[in-house]
């Protein structure tokens, strides 16, 4: 508790939980046998990656993706016996460790395979699964429906598939716009789909079988759960945000993450005081400003500065002035009995009041995803399960 003093993030184990079995309900209303793939990259979205991996362990989730080599380490010694994909690129000269952890390494291009290959030890193969570029244009072999390039990407996998030391399990894909409801965006997502999965037929038909045959995020989990996915890949549902803040979701979400602060300081000034830093705000009356103990060095943007609004005592207050690094100021003269002391929240709920990482990313023009995660590690997490902190001994 005595890290509540001036920020700090509330992660509530519960709506994580909540999330999940609804994420769940919804996987199982495909035809096909799809299991539930934990997307826990970037410290789980900023949502602290220990708890939340070793939560969705004791939950019964054994297949996580991740995006490096450190991260897999992590997550594999607090899921021994769980499945681990580096969604990108590992240094090809952690072949023998990818092996000693079991970790799934996707390969990029057949260059990479190439050179992930001359690292591996004999008989420590590693486990790779091939990523497909079907339009997203990130990484992977390049697919498309023109022959010429179809046959060049099949040529590819089967030179992959015929390098020594790496065992080809899988093959997955990314897309691009699952999360837009247009009709050119869905066409769009089609395409990717017939793309991906008529190569991973050919896959199997010419070269040989494969574990998985992946492409579900959680735009696709949402509105296309109807696709022959093994995995589904599922990030920022999870943590309780939308993938598109415009589209509404069709299942129930719960934000898991609140961020919180205290009042450092608050004074009454005059019509005309100028407050924060290059004189942006100038009070247009007498105002009550108050001092919050948090600023853009904890991840709370710069920009929200003169826009954002935070909530004290169930009051929504408008901040005023520049966000500085470690503090900002708000205006709290609609706020009855304000003392120094008091709880002002910045995403989460108090009261009737609600304010979501999508609404602050609607303010600053980015997604709810760069929101949480760009909350700073100097924010201490406190996790709760059954409406009271827990501590390390709490879980597995």
């Amino acid at each position: 508790m005595q890290y509540r003093e001036r920020v700090w993030a509330e992660v509530s184990l519960d709506a994580l939980s909540l999330n999940v079995e609804n994420i769940k309900k919804k996987i199982a209303q495909a035809e096909e046998d799809i299991e539930y793939c934990a997307v826990v990259k970037a410290d789980a979205y900023g949502h602290g990656e220990e708890f939340i991996c070793r939560h969705l362990y004791e939950m019964g989730i054994r297949f996580y993706a991740v995006s490096s080599f450190e991260e897999a380490v992590r997550v594999r010694k607090w899921c021994p016996d769980g499945e681990i994909l580096i969604l990108g690129y590992t240094a090809p000269e952690c072949a023998p460790m990818l092996a000693e952890y079991q970790i799934i390494q996707t390969i990029v291009s057949v260059e990479y395979a190439k050179e992930l290959a001359k690292f591996v030890e004999v008989g420590f193969p590693v486990r790779c699964h091939i990523a497909l570029d079907t339009g997203m244009g990130r990484i992977g072999l390049r697919t498309g429906l023109e022959t010429d390039q179809k046959e060049h990407c099949i040529q590819e996998l089967k030179e992959i598939a015929h390098l020594d030391g790496l065992n080809i399990e899988g093959l997955f894909t990314h897309f691009a716009v699952a999360d837009e409801k247009d009709s050119d965006n869905i066409s769009y997502t089609i395409r990717q789909e017939t793309e991906f999965f008529g190569m991973a037929e050919l896959f199997k038909a010419e070269i040989a079988p494969l574990k998985q045959v992946h492409c579900m995020n959680s735009a696709a989990i949402l509105y296309r759960n109807q696709l022959p996915s093994t995995l589904a890949r599922a990030g920022i549902i999870m943590y309780g945000l939308k993938p598109n803040a415009n589209l509404e979701v069709p299942i129930p979400l719960t934000p898991v993450l609140s961020l919180r602060s205290r009042i450092s300081h608050i004074k009454t000034v005059p019509e005309g005081t100028c407050i924060s830093y290059g004189r942006t705000y100038t009070t247009p009356a007498e105002k009550r400003i108050a001092t919050v103990t948090i600023g853009y060095a904890d991840g709370y943007s710069r920009q929200l500065s003169n826009r954002g609004e935070v909530i004290v005592k169930g009051v929504r207050c408008p901040i005023v002035g520049r966000v500085c690094m470690d503090q900002m100021m708000i205006d709290v003269s609609a706020v009855p009995d304000v003392q120094t002391g008091d709880i002002v929240t910045l995403i989460g709920t108090d009261g009737n009041q609600t304010i979501t990482a999508d609404d602050i990313a609607q303010i600053c023009g980015t997604i709810g995803y760069e929101i949480v995660c760009n909350i700073s590690k100097r924010v201490p997490r406190i996790f709760l399960k059954d409406g009271r902190q827990i501590h390390e001994d709490s879980l597995i």
